[in-house]
């Protein structure tokens, strides 16, 4: 099979695959709580979870006008995080139905 565009919901704008590492003090804060909320409200999808070495990672797909507004949340967190860093890498769109909290 070729490579193809993906085509989003809305059919006119590409879905894009982004990686996502999230540091500072990101986790017994309800960063992925918030995270599958605020990725719900901006039509994004993947999932978030907890690193052993105390950062997020997060997978996230969507339109690329969503994804930046995401990416822009994720640098502020919620009220009880305290950001130090985001790294964001593009990826391969894996064509997530919907966002997920992962556990270990």
């Amino acid at each position: 099979m070729s490579e193809r565009n993906v085509a989003s919901p809305s059919g006119d704008l590409e879905v894009k695959h982004l990686n996502i590492i999230v540091t500072g003090k990101v986790q017994g804060v309800g960063f992925r709580e918030t995270t599958k909320i605020i990725a719900n409200q901006m039509m994004v999808t993947g999932f978030v979870r907890n690193e052993k070495d105390g950062s997020v990672y997060i997978e996230a797909e969507g339109e690329a006008i969503f994804l930046e507004e995401f990416v822009n949340w994720c640098k502020e967190g919620p009220d009880r995080s305290r950001v130090e860093n985001v790294a964001v890498s593009d990826g391969e769109v894996k064509n997530y139905r919907n966002f997920e909290i992962l556990r270990k």
